[in-house]
Formats: C-alpha cells, structure tokens, sequence
C-alpha cells in the first residue's frame, strides 16, 4: 500500500512536508492526527505522529464508517480522541 510507504519512507518534521508529500492528508486534531483519504476503497486511516517519528494507526474505516462514526465534525473527531485516551482535554 503506498501510504504505508509513503509513511515508512519519509521523515516529516511539519505538516507542510507531510501535506506536501500526501496531499490527501487532512489534519483534524493539533497537527498530530491525520485522515488519509485512499481512493480506491474510500477508506479514511487516522495517524497519530509521535514525537519520536514513529506513526500509529488509531482508527481505519470505510468512508460511510467515517461518517456514522466522526459525522465529519472535528468536535466529534476530537471527543472520540478523549473516550479513546488519544488525547486529554
């Protein structure tokens, strides 16, 4: 899969690069927390990249999953961070 090359193989220091390189990138929580839209399957993957350069899957889905789930709605993105202990209030 090329995200996941694409992830393994560069050293994104800023979102710029990383919006840069992943056009597809859209950030939804502090600069940390990432959707990646894959088109082929419509499918949405939320990345946490950590300090250290190493990146997590948090949450993967279908687009109609994204939908039920986050209602495309930041506000909602970031409480499901907070009852899923991503991250603090």
């Amino acid at each position: 899969m090329q995200l996941l090359n694409d992830i393994e193989g560069s050293n994104w220091e800023t979102p710029h690069e990383l919006i840069k390189s992943r056009p597809d990138a859209d950030s939804v929580y502090g600069g940390e927390f990432y959707f990646f839209d894959i088109n082929i399957h419509r499918t949405l993957i939320l990345i946490e990249f950590e300090e250290n350069g190493e990146a997590s899957v948090v949450w993967a889905g279908s687009h109609s999953e994204y939908d039920k789930t986050f209602k495309n709605n930041r506000k909602v993105i970031r409480k499901w961070l907070i009852a899923n202990n991503w991250i603090n209030r």
